[in-house]
């Protein structure tokens, strides 16, 4: 059963952010160049939210704000969800499924080291089932 570090040390732990004062647009910006859906929001080294793709529809678009004159800090969220290190992937999608999130940033004693991706997740399940499967063959075949 794999863990979120592991996740961490096989995909890297690159992690993207702005700060609450940046621009809304500069947030998308930075997303769509980098090809992810949401960035932590730091502030003096400290995780104090994140804004996705979703934050920007639904506070931004739906709402008629201007992504070039407000800050991120009027749409970001405020309750991140985290895990530990050490937890398991069953645990980290048990409560990416449960609320509804798809990310989750992994800290270790209040530090980030890494964002795990719904993504992320999948991927070590179906890694994880393939290496069963090949497992179960061998031995049926031996």
């Amino acid at each position: 059963m794999h863990t979120a570090l592991e996740i961490l040390q096989s995909k890297g732990s690159d992690v993207w952010s702005v700060s609450p004062d940046d621009l809304i647009y500069d947030a998308i910006r930075q997303m769509s160049e980098r090809e992810i859906g949401a960035l932590l929001v730091m502030q003096e080294g400290k995780l104090v939210g994140i804004v996705s793709e979703r934050d920007y529809a639904r506070k931004v678009a739906l709402e008629e704000r201007s992504s070039r004159t407000s800050p991120v800090r009027d749409i970001m969220s405020t309750r991140v969800l985290c895990v530990r290190p050490e937890q398991t992937v069953q645990e980290c999608m048990a409560l990416m499924t449960e609320k509804r999130a798809r990310h989750l940033p992994v800290l270790d004693h209040k530090q980030v080291v890494g964002v795990l991706s719904i993504g992320d997740l999948v991927k070590a399940i179906i890694a994880e089932q393939q290496f069963e499967i090949e497992r179960l063959q061998h031995y049926i075949t031996h």
